[in-house]
């Protein structure tokens, strides 16, 4: 019933050419009450059959002049929408620029440097933890929102601000889930969102969508996870070929936490094909960690999660041998795996060395990812703690 009601919802908003900002602000004019307690996006979730409105129902069949039945009884064919891109972004507009502005005057130059603080702020993150980088990520981003809608500029230079307010929120985002920091994470790529969705930046939007799947998979919402990477790949349909090798790994690692296989390896190869058509296009400096390697890596997480050991193994080892030593943390992330991934292959005592290792490099790293992963390794393990070398890997992390 609920997804009829979402679908007639749908269908009629449409037919009055309304948004669904505009459907909240009229149930909210029906219902007589002020302050916005509905939204767009309770409107979305509405529609979508997340919620069904049941006391707000009479308001809106009020505002779209309708009897209360018709928002009942099956107008339309029930097909629910695949979640898109505006169902995650913020409630109101938290860019919008004050109405009185009053200060400085913001330049391309004041931009150009703010994309390199940005950019540097990425370059850190490669050798720096996330608990020791976010109170300068958060300076830097309450720095440049505060420039957006403070200072004047021209349309062109506003619309360039906020693109890198939206890879500066990435990467912040990025860094506060690495601290820990989830709900953090979350507000801060959903403001991320509305930058690059403000923009009109299709690409930096998805980059941020998928990054907010990436959380959620991680965090136990993985259907939510695997609904946002479907909807950051279909927004960025035009995308640069690296963006979308990005976005299908997002797509990958979700269907992989949800235990499904074919969806998961299907969406590993499509990112590596889509990898392929790289080839010296004009695309944002933020894809360039995105190659060849860093796929594989996916790819081997993906048949660890699986529980593939016979394809994850060897592929590990081979991104173990060349691997940074200096990206300490992504080191002992991936060392978690190549653990995790010895325990399926029922080779007890190269697990248990390699968890070791991995141990005693998350040691001096401030993050909550590789203290996760520490967990998950101890508790693989104690299914062969009656094998010497696992057993004092497990004593010794007590």
């Amino acid at each position: 019933m609920s997804g009829s009601i979402g679908a007639n919802i749908k269908w009629l908003r449409e037919q009055c050419g309304w948004s669904q900002a505009r459907l909240a602000r009229e149930v909210c004019r029906a219902a007589g009450v002020q302050g916005g307690p509905v939204g767009r996006q309770e409107v979305s979730r509405w529609e979508t059959g997340k919620r069904t409105p049941r006391e707000w129902l009479p308001f809106i069949a009020t505002a779209l002049e309708v009897p209360v039945e018709a928002l009942r009884e099956p107008q339309v064919p029930v097909e629910l929408p695949p979640p898109s891109l505006a169902d995650y972004l913020p409630e109101g507009d938290p860019l919008a620029p004050i109405s009185a502005r009053e200060g400085r005057r913001v330049g391309v130059d004041a931009v150009a440097d703010l994309q390199q603080r940005v950019h540097g702020l990425r370059l850190a993150d490669d050798v720096i933890a996330g608990g020791d980088l976010l109170r300068p990520a958060l300076r830097e981003l309450r720095s440049a929102v505060r420039l957006f809608r403070e200072g004047t500029h021209t349309e062109a230079v506003g619309r360039s601000l906020l693109r890198a307010i939206g890879e500066l929120a990435q990467i912040a985002g990025w860094i506060a889930s690495d601290a820990g920091q989830q709900a953090e994470a979350e507000r801060i790529y959903r403001l991320g969102l509305s930058a690059a969705h403000t923009a009109e930046d299709a690409t930096l939007a998805g980059n941020l969508l998928g990054s907010l799947a990436y959380r959620r998979t991680n965090t136990g919402d993985v259907q939510e996870g695997v609904d946002m990477a479907r909807a950051a790949l279909e927004n960025a349909a035009g995308a640069p070929p690296r963006a979308r090798a990005l976005y299908l790994d997002r797509v990958a690692w979700a269907h992989a936490k949800a235990g499904e296989d074919q969806a998961a390896m299907r969406a590993v190869k499509e990112a590596g094909d889509a990898l392929t058509g790289h080839g010296g296009e004009d695309e944002p400096g933020y894809l360039y960690w995105v190659d060849a390697g860093e796929l594989q890596v996916m790819e081997s997480r993906v048949c660890t999660e699986l529980r593939r050991p016979l394809r994850a193994v060897p592929l590990l080892r081979d991104v173990l041998g060349r691997y940074d030593a200096t990206h300490t943390r992504e080191l002992a992330l991936y060392l978690s795996w190549f653990a995790v991934a010895l325990t399926d292959a029922n080779e007890p005592e190269e697990a248990a060395a390699t968890a070791e290792r991995m141990i005693c490099l998350s040691a001096g790293v401030a993050s909550e990812r590789t203290a996760e992963r520490v967990k998950v390794v101890l508790r693989r393990l104690e299914d062969f703690r009656d094998v010497p070398e696992v057993r004092a890997v497990l004593e010794n992390a007590v």
